[in-house]
Parts: C-alpha cells; sequence; structure tokens
C-alpha cells in the first residue's frame, strides 16, 4: 500500500485521518450522519427514527470503519509511543 490514508492513534485504539483522502473521508461520514440528524424531530415515531437515522448510520459507521481499516495501519491498542520509536 501507498501512503495510509489513515494513521493509528497513539492513545488508545483506532486511527486519525492522515492524508487529504482521509480526510474527505472522515468530513463525508460527519456530513451525511448530520443530515441524517436532521431528518428526525422530537414528534418522529420510533420506527422513523430507525428506518431514517439509525439504520443508516449503522451502515455508515461500519462502511467508514472498514475503508479506515483498509487504508489505513494495522490497528492496535496504544498508550504512548513505544520504546522502539524513540
Amino acid at each position: 500500500m501507498k501512503k495510509p490514508w489513515f494513521k493509528r492513534k497513539l492513545f488508545g485504539w483506532g486511527w486519525y485521518p492522515a492524508s487529504w483522502e482521509g480526510w474527505l473521508v472522515t468530513l463525508t461520514y460527519a456530513a451525511l450522519v448530520i443530515s441524517f440528524a436532521r431528518t428526525i424531530d422530537e414528534n418522529s415515531p420510533r420506527q422513523e427514527i430507525a428506518f431514517t437515522f439509525l439504520l443508516p448510520v449503522t451502515f455508515l459507521t461500519l462502511l467508514f470503519i472498514r475503508i479506515a481499516y483498509r487504508t489505513g495501519e494495522t490497528p492496535q491498542w496504544q498508550w504512548g509511543r513505544r520504546k522502539e520509536d524513540y
């Protein structure tokens, strides 16, 4: 793989965007989640919330994780830098 889109976090588990492609994916994900959140209000029935917000956001989140996993560094639990990195 060439330059990773996402790099492993220094503390915890997960990634952060490390290239313009990673930032594009992250911002697109955030914009879509916000747009789905705007489709519901306090008068929305539970079934409508499930089908117009929860299911799409769950699908988007799984897709986002898959993209980060395939285009980023291998995730692992970390708590700071390893001694080999100094």
